[in-house]
């Protein structure tokens, strides 16, 4: 693995994946079929694991890339200024195309923050590599990819093979991309729907990523205890409690944390204690970015002391 990154140091993410444009709208209740309803409140953002997590990556001070596959589409052009104005610099392997640019319908529950998401997804999904992503891998601490953009995101975990470098993969769901980043992974955080084929529950996910050559596995749970296992050892680490408000992006959240913290020096658990903080802030403000102007009050504080 890459050294960890001096705290003088800003250190370089790379993430490979979706970015999306999201519309978001607060509602005191799901509508019913052919009902219309007004919202309480709306936000318009860029969304996508991979973006959400170069976001907060960036947010805690590192110097995030987004590689994805956006076009010329006049979406794109939101979706690339609201990224640089939170400090992603994106590297769109799609430009020059004028396909259209995945946009998601997210509805949040007023009175619990659960979220409901309708999104096309990676559209340009053929999208190949671009050519400096060897060169950008190369100087990353962390590469994260989210299975979205296969071609690219292959191509990026044998880029941070060759060189040693953390290969985080996000594995919200199993997709079939997964058999083919498993053998580069160096550290898998999964969703508790996340199974590996032929498994039935977390632990027997964990037990054949760990078998395939995974150093790490992490499994998040929303608000109960975070499970990993890590070659021979395994624990689990518990979620703080807080009023939630709204979870729109609190696993990219903490997949971003989770980069950051890697390239910092502590144990496994204090990563995934910080990580959790991190998704746990996010929990508790409304909004996709208000919640990162309170991290320098409440994000960080708690990296300070005793975990």
């Amino acid at each position: 693995m890459n050294a960890p990154a001096s705290e003088s140091t800003s250190p370089v993410g790379v993430f490979v994946g979706l970015a999306t444009l999201d519309v978001i709208h607060r509602v005191s209740a799901a509508p019913a079929p052919n009902q219309k309803i007004t919202s309480s409140a709306q936000f318009v953002a860029a969304g996508g694991p991979a973006a959400n997590a170069a976001v907060t990556f960036a947010a805690l001070g590192g110097t995030a890339v987004l590689v994805t596959a956006l076009g010329d589409d006049p979406v794109a052009a939101l979706i690339k200024a609201e990224l640089a104005a939170f400090g992603v610099r994106v590297i769109d392997a799609a430009e020059g195309t004028s396909r259209s640019v995945p946009v998601s319908a997210v509805t949040v529950i007023e009175s619990t923050g659960d979220r409901s998401v309708v999104s096309a997804d990676a559209v340009n999904s053929d999208a190949s590599p671009p050519d400096q992503l060897d060169a950008l891998v190369a100087g990353a601490d962390v590469v994260l990819v989210d299975g979205h953009h296969p071609l690219i995101a292959c191509a990026a975990a044998e880029h941070a093979a060759a060189r040693v470098t953390t290969l985080v993969v996000d594995a919200g769901r199993w997709k079939p991309v997964m058999s083919e980043l498993i053998p580069y992974a160096t550290d898998m955080v999964c969703s508790a729907d996340f199974r590996a084929p032929g498994t039935g529950d977390t632990a027997s996910t964990a037990a054949a990523l760990v078998g395939s050559g995974v150093h790490t596995v992490v499994t998040t749970h929303g608000g109960e205890p975070v499970e990993w296992w890590s070659e021979a050892s395994s624990g689990s680490v518990d979620v703080e409690p807080v009023t939630v408000v709204d979870t729109v992006g609190a696993g990219d959240a903490f997949h971003g944390a989770y980069a950051y913290y890697s390239t910092q020096d502590g144990s496994l658990p204090e990563r995934i204690h910080r990580s959790a903080h991190i998704a746990a802030l996010r929990c508790s403000v409304i909004g996709p970015r208000a919640w990162l102007r309170t991290l320098s009050t409440h994000g960080l504080e708690s990296d300070n002391g005793e975990h």
